[in-house]
């Protein structure tokens, strides 16, 4: 056995908990289709998330929590409220983003909408490239 010191223990624990975080934005923006329940679900899960890993360390404030607290909440945005929440979001991947615009579609995001958003991706990408 080899003890691991406290400050060694809460990097690795930083460490663990702002991939885990990473990865549930990443599977969040594979999902094809969702519902406002299912972003609801999705909160929910999160939120027990959290709760797990309060009771596991004692790491605060959890590592990139609100980058998936404000991923799964920008769902329920509207269309110009989306736009100027892309331009001010630039942590999220093109990947992402379009994930986003595209599950918005059909539920309060019409062709038009998706179009222009689209395009306001490829606009932000641009000096990227």
């Amino acid at each position: 056995r080899v003890r691991i010191p406290l400050p060694v223990s809460n990097i690795l624990w930083e460490h663990c908990i702002r991939l885990a975080n990473r990865t549930l934005v990443e599977g969040y923006a594979n999902v094809k289709k969702c519902s406002n329940e299912g972003r609801a679900l999705m909160q929910l899960d999160f939120q027990q998330f959290l709760m797990k890993l309060e009771k596991l360390t004692d790491i605060r404030p959890i590592p990139d929590k609100e980058f998936v607290e404000t991923y799964i909440k920008a769902y329920y945005l509207t269309e110009n409220d989306m736009e100027r929440w892309m331009k001010e979001h630039r942590e999220y991947s093109t990947k992402q983003l379009t994930n986003l615009v595209n599950v918005c579609l059909g539920s309060h995001i019409n062709k038009k909408a998706r179009q222009k958003l689209l395009a306001a991706i490829d606009d932000i990408d641009r000096p990227k490239r």
